[in-house]
């Protein structure tokens, strides 16, 4: 048996090192222009990324090159642990310190949603749209990811956010998707190309964001501002989402890699 694992760790890393297994990376990168979510001004605002040079091969480090960095836990391509949203806050291993290693190496689907995102700004996600592509692509598995493909990663920053004098307008889940995948399909988590897992209208939902509530609720896990999905398979690829393992941490920047196996040529 220890023979047999040995062999498929050997395999995998044989497959990765002739290009057969390629890695994808979905991941932003972290600098200060990145757009952030905007709440309604009476709330609290996410802090942006900033960096601070403590030295750079000068006087205050004559032979090192470093630097001091804040932001919040949810800037940047980042991840959600159920603690983020009240509606998990009394759950078990809720914060991402306590989320079990086995959550942040797993099969993933990805739903193609950008030719219908690009002609609606505001598309949902429904529960007919996941069965026809399951009919497609075999029936989301229990424990996997499930990522929605936008294509939305490629807009510029103001339109990125997309705001209004009525919020944000990008796509995202139904309430009736969320409820679907989370109690008939038991998926992992959930990730999105856009600032948060929710519709940009999510607000006006029943629950509101619920994407965020249901998810979290039930102990899902959240990726936002993803990227590169076009180069993902639908079925097949293994995420790598580990976040940064911060005491009673509702979430944290991270880098998402993707392991693709690509068709011989």
């Amino acid at each position: 048996m220890k023979g047999e694992k040995c062999n498929t760790l050997a395999a995998l890393a044989t497959a990765m090192s002739s290009g057969e297994v390629e890695t994808v990376d979905l991941t932003h990168t972290l600098d200060s222009d990145f757009p952030v979510i905007v709440l309604p001004p009476e709330f609290g605002q996410c802090a942006p990324f900033r960096a601070e040079v403590v030295s750079r091969y000068d006087e205050r480090g004559p032979g090192w090159y470093w630097q001091n960095i804040s932001m919040c836990e949810h800037t940047g391509t980042h991840f959600d642990a159920p603690i983020h949203w009240i509606s998990g806050k009394d759950l078990p291993n809720a914060s991402v310190d306590a989320i079990p290693a086995t959550a942040f190496v797993r099969p993933v689907c990805v739903i193609d949603c950008s030719k219908e995102c690009a002609e609606n700004e505001d598309f949902l996600l429904t529960p007919e749209f996941i069965q026809a592509w399951e009919k497609q692509h075999g029936q989301i598995p229990a424990g996997d990811w499930v990522l929605l493909r936008s294509d939305w990663s490629r807009r510029s920053s103001a339109a990125y956010l997309n705001m209004r004098e009525d919020g944000a307008h990008s796509p995202g889940p139904s309430a009736d998707a969320v409820k679907f995948l989370v109690e008939e399909r038991d998926i992992l988590g959930f990730g999105t190309e856009t600032v948060g897992t929710d519709a940009g209208q999510a607000a006006h939902f029943s629950p509101p964001y619920p994407a965020h509530h249901l998810f979290h609720g039930a102990g899902k896990y959240g990726l936002q501002c993803l990227r590169n999905l076009d180069q993902l398979p639908p079925t097949g690829a293994i995420l790598v989402c580990p976040p940064l393992k911060i005491k009673n941490g509702s979430g944290s920047p991270l880098r998402v890699l993707a392991l693709v196996e690509r068709a011989s040529k």
